[in-house]
């Protein structure tokens, strides 16, 4: 039954995407907020593709832990494409960090463009920081949230993997804070895998961390609150909790950038 409903949605999901990016082409000729307002509609589409084929709902905790107002960071685990088309539903118009190759793709490059998304080009090392607060800067100017998966990968449930320096940086720069976001999407729809399991996916709004910390004491704080609510959301939905190194990976990091 798994497989037969995965089908089903997988292939609805691959004709329906491509029959939007192509027919809703005209969406660049509009302002910005309204070609934003006919992408939120596609994206809901997507979810109700998800409840009628999969039988797989979404639950939102913490939204009372979002900042009335301004821009902040988003610091959200990455666990599945999953959550990647749920961003814009239930945080609004945020601006997604990502890398500058996905610019680069037909069709889906322009409407990343067009969204104001903010491309980073890894490859370039130290000048990827750089332009990524320069980038960001205009996002904050509109009060914008910002969005970055701070392991910078998708992450299976039950996998260790450091969190990279970029949201630190970002939180030192900006001065903004940033509000963890912890998920059980890989259990659900697994990375890399054509069968999607049934159920509800939780998505849990942490209390934000304020500016104010080092760059060393936010990547701790970040990772220790981040990793074990969604160890907490995984284990209690059947899946593996996460082995971690005993020292943290935030030590390392602060005495290579301070």
């Amino acid at each position: 039954m798994i497989f037969l409903r995965s089908l089903l949605f997988n292939t609805a999901f691959v004709l329906w995407t491509a029959l939007m990016c192509v027919g809703l082409m005209w969406m660049l000729l509009l302002p910005r907020d309204q070609m934003m307002a006919v992408v939120r509609w596609y994206l809901s589409s997507i979810a109700w593709m998800e409840r009628a084929f999969l039988g797989l709902r979404y639950e939102v905790r913490g939204r009372e832990n979002l900042p009335a107002e301004g821009s902040f960071i988003i610091a959200a685990k990455h666990q599945s494409a999953w959550e990647t088309m749920k961003l814009h539903l239930i945080f609004g118009d945020p601006a997604v960090i990502l890398k500058r190759e996905l610019t680069w793709i037909p069709t889906w490059g322009w409407y990343a463009k067009k969204s104001r998304m903010i491309a980073v080009d890894r490859g370039a090392r130290g000048r990827a920081l750089t332009s990524m607060i320069e980038n960001s800067r205009p996002v904050v100017a509109d009060g914008r949230p910002i969005v970055i998966f701070p392991q910078g990968t998708r992450v299976a449930p039950g996998r260790y993997v450091g969190y990279r320096i970029g949201v630190g940086v970002l939180y030192d720069e900006l001065k903004l804070p940033v509000v963890p976001v912890a998920l059980n999407s890989g259990l659900y729809w697994p990375r890399r895998s054509f069968l999607k399991k049934p159920g509800t996916i939780v998505v849990e709004i942490l209390p934000s961390i304020a500016p104010g910390l080092s760059r060393a004491q936010l990547m701790r704080e970040l990772e220790t609150r981040l990793e074990d609510a969604s160890d907490r959301l995984v284990v209690a939905a059947g899946g593996p909790p996460t082995t971690r190194p005993r020292q943290e990976p935030a030590n390392a990091m602060a005495s290579t950038t301070s």
